[in-house]
């Protein structure tokens, strides 16, 4: 079991944050879609009997989805499993500003694989030393990743220069560039993404090597999203949730249409 949590900084209020994130998934959804692999949802829809962090939050909204992969895992990975193994479903139940997300591979990996993220928004600076409660065991096994929109280095695979927030500056809001070795320190409107990931891979002989690619590739996920999701500003800004919902049933059309067309699309594993 490995267990990190990314915290990643952002320049916007947390209501800001929830309808950005939506608008931003759905987008990254298509550009991950095609050449028959991709996203597809199957369920999106209200729940209310789920209590979420110690019953804090209970209701919101639950999603169902299946990642049909093969190009983006290592190949290693690709020559050990049978076709038709790499597929991952995931289930998440969004009630903001509290997420948690599961992720299995129950047609071939059973109960020897899961990874939970679990993301509170929290308006600060990035700072508070346990969002998650997790007691002294998890603690201790828990390693904080500080993740940089503005400096953090991304792969020139994954670099766009007007996804870039140090050349970005919003039209809307008069927000960016985050040009600045602290601006993480100084700007206003800020809000924090606390994202706890517990990956466990139970596979002899490959255990550390697949967790330690899995968290390296959230990050690098992590990174490229809320990038994106900073530099889509003017796209999402004054959005409501029923313009979300219905920029989301839209989607699931695209993507149904989408997904067995065309050419592979979007992230590549950069680990082999």
């Amino acid at each position: 079991m490995l267990i990190k949590e990314y915290r990643v900084t952002l320049p916007l209020t947390v209501e800001e944050y929830q309808v950005a994130q939506l608008f931003s998934v759905a987008e990254a959804s298509k550009n991950e879609t095609g050449g028959g692999e991709g996203i597809e949802v199957l369920k999106n829809e209200p729940f209310d009997d789920h209590p979420l962090l110690g019953g804090k939050y209970s209701k919101g909204q639950y999603t169902y989805k299946i990642y049909h992969l093969q190009s983006k895992v290592p190949a290693f990975i690709r020559l050990l499993a049978p076709k038709g193994s790499l597929e991952i479903h995931e289930e998440a139940w969004n009630a903001y500003p509290y997420c948690r997300t599961v992720l299995t591979n129950p047609n071939y990996m059973k109960d020897k694989f899961v990874i939970i993220v679990e993301t509170l928004h929290v308006g600060d600076r990035g700072m508070s030393p346990n969002v998650h409660e997790l007691n002294e065991e998890k603690l201790k096994l828990r390693d904080v990743v500080m993740i940089d929109i503005g400096s953090d280095p991304v792969s020139p695979a994954d670099y766009k220069e007007d996804e870039d927030p140090r050349k970005f500056k919003s039209q809307k809001t008069g927000r960016g560039p985050l040009d600045s070795a602290v601006w993480r320190e100084k700007v206003e409107p800020v809000m924090t993404c606390y994202k706890l990931v517990t990956v466990e891979f139970k596979w002899f002989g490959l255990q550390s090597r697949i967790e330690n690619f899995i968290q390296k590739s959230e990050r690098r996920l992590f990174t490229t999203f809320h990038r994106q999701l900073f530099c889509w500003m003017d796209r999402w800004y004054g959005l409501t949730m029923e313009d979300i919902r219905k920029i989301e049933e839209t989607t699931k059309e695209e993507l149904d249409q989408q997904r067995n067309v065309g050419q592979v699309r979007g992230m590549h594993a950069d680990c082999e």
